[in-house]
């Protein structure tokens, strides 16, 4: 007896591919925690000019262009092994472009303070590049020598000799951005199960402070694959490939309210947030305009747009009213946002320069909220943001 599908019965996998639209081969390491995965397929809408002899529509010949979109949400969740990129990571890096440095831990040596630390051998990190300690993900704005570093922040405590440093992976900005395919299997065995290739990540966007700490990507991707409608050669497949065994031990989501902010220049940290998002926008054109084809061929991308919002209630202290004066100068600030406080369930978001929005006043409740909302940040080349997992 037939029966409806449960929209809770299915599990995604997400994977970089080698070349746009060709999927890769997935391991059940490549599943992604999601609480909603939306695709969407449409044709270009053409209209017909000719005269029918009649008001009635006569139809549209297939073959026209077809236009695919997708928005995948999720939680930031724990990663077992820190220093490891995650299917997650992979989607950061489909909107960020860079491929992901990684900071595989160390020791610390001595002479270290909270802002300078040094290590017992060498580092091999570079400017904007994290890794933790303590339960704490920092960035390094100056390699002051291949043993010793500068970062962002201050840590809440200095590292003794022998602490450990822990691992973390950084994403940065590129001028070209990668593909991804996200895989949708489905209970029952007969349900349709899909494959989203040449998925391109037109924007990506963080909540901070929610019940979980949520990411959102969305963009456009070259097509969707299917159990019903598959031909041989589809995405590069000869087959529609079967799901990889099912790992049930999912990771847990970091609470919402666990983490820090650090806002300012100098940077102070603030514990008045009640919300902030952080957004990277693309500006995608797949190139869908091409003659002889139905599908996008390749990836495009715009001005990249990295804004940051923040609300937080006002006090009568010194960087409450220093973040306002910058706002009012239009004066260059550095956002840094630490989700999370434990070693593998870190992400840290840096934006080194931001000029903050003069903020709203809201009076609506008993304690005054400011909001900045769509402040912009700015950069040389490819610097504006930078986002680790530790």
């Amino acid at each position: 007896m037939a029966s409806c599908v449960l929209s809770s019965q299915n599990r995604v996998y997400v994977e970089q591919e080698s070349s746009y639209g060709s999927a890769p081969v997935i391991t059940s390491a490549d599943r992604v925690s999601v609480i909603r995965l939306e695709v969407r397929q449409r044709r270009e809408a053409r209209e017909r000019q000719d005269k029918t002899g009649s008001r009635t529509y006569a139809g549209t010949p297939a073959g026209g262009r077809k236009r695919t979109e997708f928005s995948l949400q999720s939680y930031l969740v724990t990663n077992p092994t820190p220093g490891s990129v995650s299917p997650l990571g992979r989607l950061t890096q489909a909107a960020l472009g860079a491929s992901p440095l990684v900071f595989g831990g160390g020791t610390a040596g001595s002479g270290s303070t909270t802002t300078q630390i040094v290590c017992s051998g060498n580092h091999g990190l570079v400017k904007n590049q994290a890794f933790g300690f303590n339960g704490e993900i920092r960035f390094v704005t100056q390699v002051v020598n291949p043993t010793t570093v500068q970062v962002n922040v201050p840590f809440s405590t200095a590292p003794a000799s022998g602490n450990a440093l822990t691992a973390a992976v950084t994403y940065f900005p590129a001028d070209e951005l990668p593909s991804v395919s996200v895989f949708d299997y489905w209970d029952p065995a007969n349900a349709v199960d899909r494959i989203l290739v040449g998925a391109a990540c037109d924007r990506m966007l963080v909540r901070i402070n929610a019940d979980y700490h949520e990411l959102e990507f969305s963009g456009a991707a070259q097509d969707v694959i299917d159990t019903v409608s598959f031909t041989t050669g589809q995405g590069g497949l000869g087959s529609f490939p079967s799901e990889p065994s099912v790992d049930t031990n999912l990771p847990q989501p970091v609470p919402g309210n666990l983490g820090q902010a650090w806002l300012g220049s100098p940077s102070g940290r603030f514990h008045t947030v009640t919300s902030a998002v952080v957004e990277v926008i693309n500006d995608l054109d797949l190139r869908t305009r091409e003659f002889g084809t139905t599908l996008p061929q390749c990836i495009g991308a715009g001005t990249r747009r990295v804004l940051a919002g923040v609300e937080l209630l006002e006090e009568d202290d010194a960087q409450t009213r220093d973040l306002y004066g910058a706002a009012r100068s239009e004066t260059a600030v550095s956002v840094m946002f630490q989700l999370g406080q434990a070693a593998g369930q870190l992400m840290g978001i840096y934006l080194p320069s931001v000029i903050p929005e003069v903020p709203a006043f809201d009076d609506g409740e008993p304690n005054l909220k400011w909001s900045f909302s769509d402040s912009r940040a700015q950069g040389q080349a490819n610097d504006e943001i930078a986002v680790a997992v530790g």
